[in-house]
C-alpha cells in the first residue's frame, strides 16, 4: 500500500504496526521524482510493507523530528520503530534489499 501522509498524527498512526517504508520528499526535487515510480512497483510487489509518502514542504514538522536535511530519504520502520535509514535514489533491487 503507498499511501500519502499529511499530518504528524497521520504519520504516527501509520508507523505503529508492522514494516512501513516512509519516503520523504518534495514535488521540486528531481530524484524524488524518479524514485516515485520505483516505489510504487515496489509496493506492487511487497504488498506486506506499507509505504508512506511525506512531503517534507507539507509535513514539515514530521520531517523536523527526524532530521531529513536532503531529500529524497527514506527511513525504515518495523513496529512504530525506527530500523535504517537511507539517503538518495535506489533502484527496486536496492529497495527490495534495504525493506528486507
Amino acid at each position: 500500500m503507498l499511501k500519502h501522509i499529511s499530518n504528524k498524527d497521520e504519520f504516527i498512526s501509520n508507523t505503529a504496526n508492522g514494516t512501513v517504508l516512509v519516503d520523504f520528499f518534495a514535488n521540486w526535487c528531481g530524484p524524488c521524482k524518479m524514485l516515485a515510480p520505483v516505489l510504487e512497483k515496489l509496493a506492487d510487489e511487497m504488498p506486506e510493507i506499507d509505504i508512506l509518502k511525506i512531503d517534507v514542504d507539507a509535513v514539515p514538522d514530521v520531517a523536523k523530528d527526524y532530521g531529513i536535511m536532503s531529500i529524497p530519504t527514506l527511513i525504515l520502520f518495523k513496529e512504530g520503530v525506527e530500523t535504517d535509514k537511507q539517503v538518495g535514489y535506489m533502484n527496486l533491487d536496492q529497495l527490495k534489499s534495504f525493506v528486507k
